[in-house]
Parts: structure tokens; sequence; C-alpha cells
């Protein structure tokens, strides 16, 4: 266990192997986050995740040659990570599932987009969350980050015209409408790039994801959704 740890030293090891910090914040009661035992809450919650390229070129090559998957990917990179830090690793593919957007929400500028996904003002909808570590001990925080949705000011909403299935009306997510387009259309666009309402979005640009991960991704979507069809 380390007695001491700055939360400068738990984003440099995230980006080490491979994740990018998603922010960082202080529990409270109502946040739903778990305690460490009985008797140790956690006091500290570091959030990890993607933006970038970097987390799938490293998932990419652990995996070369194997049939490993992201979350089992994630689950050792954090595991490790946390019994080297001295804090406990939690995950959004876990069950009970934990309110990763909720914790998301309150550790860095994301809100709620039309689309039901987080926009981020930076990263706009190209990034996720792959687990969280928790500590026992109350670690200094930077103050939080309140910039407002990049969504108050978008007045055209191209994203809410762009899927194809016409899956999105700004209030739901129609899935199977979503599945069965990508079950039975010979090869649409998403496929190979992405879910175009993403795309459509202005915002964050730089950090879409490459054709290889977005092909990926759509293909585990797809595979995941075939009974909704």
């Amino acid at each position: 266990m380390i007695d001491r740890i700055e939360l400068g030293e738990i984003e440099l090891a995230l980006r080490q192997a491979g994740l990018t910090p998603r922010g960082a914040f202080h529990p409270v009661a109502g946040d739903g986050v778990p305690p460490l035992a009985a008797d140790r809450p956690a006091r500290t919650l570091v959030l990890a995740g993607n933006a970038g390229p970097q987390m799938w070129r490293a998932f990419d090559a652990a995996r070369a040659g194997s049939a490993m998957t992201l979350d089992q990917w994630s689950e050792r990179v954090l595991r490790e990570l946390a019994a080297r830090l001295g804090g406990h690793a939690v995950f959004p593919f876990e069950r009970p599932y934990l309110p990763f957007q909720r914790w998301a929400m309150r550790a860095e500028p994301c809100h709620a987009s039309p689309l039901g996904l987080l926009i981020h003002p930076d990263y706009g909808l190209w990034h996720g969350y792959r687990g969280a570590l928790l500590f026992d001990a109350a670690i200094e925080l930077p103050p939080p980050d309140r910039r407002a949705s990049p969504c108050a000011s978008c007045m055209d909403k191209p994203c809410l015209s762009a899927c194809p299935a016409g899956a999105f009306d700004g209030k739901s997510y129609d899935v199977p409408a979503c599945a069965r387009l990508l079950v039975t259309a010979p090869e649409p666009a998403c496929m190979g790039i992405g879910c175009l309402p993403r795309h459509a979005c202005p915002v964050g640009r730089d950090y879409r994801y490459s054709s290889a991960q977005a092909r990926f991704h759509m293909s585990a979507f797809r595979e995941n959704h075939r009974r909704d069809v």
C-alpha cells in the first residue's frame, strides 16, 4: 500500500498504459461509489478512458495473435495499476452496473448530447470510459472544469439528421433501427468510419477514431444487437 500518492503520478501511470485520465472527484453520498471495504469509503475516484489514438494502439498491440477483448485488456491493465498504486479498480461492464456517466459529469465538463452520448468540449463524442481507480486517501485535486456543453450553442444539431437509420430524434435512441441497418445493409458507411451522427458533430474532430477502431466498435455493436433485429 502506498502511504501517499499524488494525482500526477496516477495520471502518468494511466498514460504510460495507453489510457487517458478522465478527471477525478471526491465522492459524497449519492454518487453511487462503492466502498473499498465495509469500513473504508472511497475518498477519491479517478476515471480512466480513451480520447485520441493511444488506447487503441496499446490494446491492438496487446491483443496481437490472441482473442483478447477490450474489456479483458481494460481489466488487466487497470487491476495491475490499482495494485501498484494502492487503489481499487472498478469497471463499467461489471454487474451490478455502476453509474459511470454520472461520475463522468462529476469529474469532467461532460454533458448529455442529443444522441444520449456524453459530449466533451474538447473530445466531442469521440471518447469513452474503461474504468475507475478508487483510493481511500483524499488526494488533492485541481479546481473542477465547469465549461458549458457545446450543444447549448449548436443551433443546427446536424447529429440528429445524419443517421441513415433515423435512430435519433433528440429524445431517444432507436437501437433496433440502428442494428437493423448494420445487419441487413450490404456495407453501410457507419461500419467503415463509425457512427455518422458522431461524425456530423463539429466538436472534437481531431479525436475521431481511426477506421480500424471504428470498425472494431461497430462490429462489436452489430454482433451484440443482432437479437434486436
